[in-house]
């Protein structure tokens, strides 16, 4: 997953330490609390050395995760897991609104029911459990030994789409297809429902065809992005800058 998921170059992975990149196989569930637990491991190595670490992100329920931690909750059956995720590569994100609107109404009234890893977590955990995962949201936060500054990045709405739409046509250039197909016998992961890839996916699946494919993976990074900005538009922690001002990174430090 290297061109679907912009990772760093290999000029920039040697000028900066960064950490998750090329650490887990594709094969590996982690979820946000595993994100939890292994971020703050990770800073407390850095903070042996440095004063200041960086957190780059766009996920915003990890990074709430690693600032204020997540409720404790009972573990998810992997078979369970496996199977609802087959379900979902099969049916389709409509059967998935459904059957989550039925078997989990809490979760389908406040959760993100255009974002199919949130379902698929949710419908996977009342399974599991017979419980809504709602039940276990108590937002306590929990208490870190050092100081958080949050910074958010925003463009307006059309240019920031237009660099979307330019990325993608980028992706596709670099040989996103190609890495796709390597990674179609493995769809059914979770990893894998993802922008871009589930897109693609589908074009092998004979559902679209492959200009449609593309345009589809423009339109749902572009719907991502109006939700992440809605998440972190209500985090009041939040100090936002323009991110094509020129002096931007001045600015930030001078926080």
């Amino acid at each position: 997953m290297i061109i679907g998921t912009a990772k760093p170059s290999a000029a920039e992975l040697q000028a900066v330490k960064h950490y998750f990149i090329d650490e887990f196989p594709i094969t590996a569930p982690l979820n946000a609390a595993d994100y939890e637990t292994l971020a703050l491991k990770y800073l407390e190595d850095i903070f042996a050395t440095h004063d200041t670490a960086v957190v780059c992100g766009g996920t915003g329920l990890y990074i709430k995760a690693l600032c204020e931690g997540l409720d404790e909750m009972p573990e998810t059956d992997s078979d369970i897991v496996m199977q609802t995720g087959q379900d979902y590569m099969q049916y389709g994100i409509e059967w998935l609104q459904q059957t989550v609107q039925e078997e989990d109404p809490e979760f389908y009234k406040q959760g993100e029911i255009h974002n199919p890893a949130r379902m698929l977590r949710a419908l996977s955990f009342i399974r599991s459990t017979g419980k809504s995962i709602t039940q276990y949201k108590t937002q306590t936060k929990k208490e870190r030994p050092f100081h958080i500054i949050k910074v958010g990045m925003e463009l307006p709405r059309e240019m920031l789409y237009n660099r979307i739409n330019h990325r993608v046509d980028m992706m596709m250039e670099q040989g996103l297809f190609a890495e796709v197909e390597k990674l179609y016998p493995f769809r059914h992961l979770k990893n894998l429902q993802t922008v871009g890839y589930a897109e693609l996916f589908d074009h092998l699946d004979g559902k679209y065809s492959l200009p449609e494919a593309i345009d589809k993976i423009k339109q749902h990074t572009r719907n991502y992005a109006k939700r992440q900005m809605t998440w972190f538009k209500k985090d009041g922690e939040i100090t936002w800058f323009r991110a094509d001002d020129k002096d931007v990174v001045n600015k930030i430090l001078s926080l």
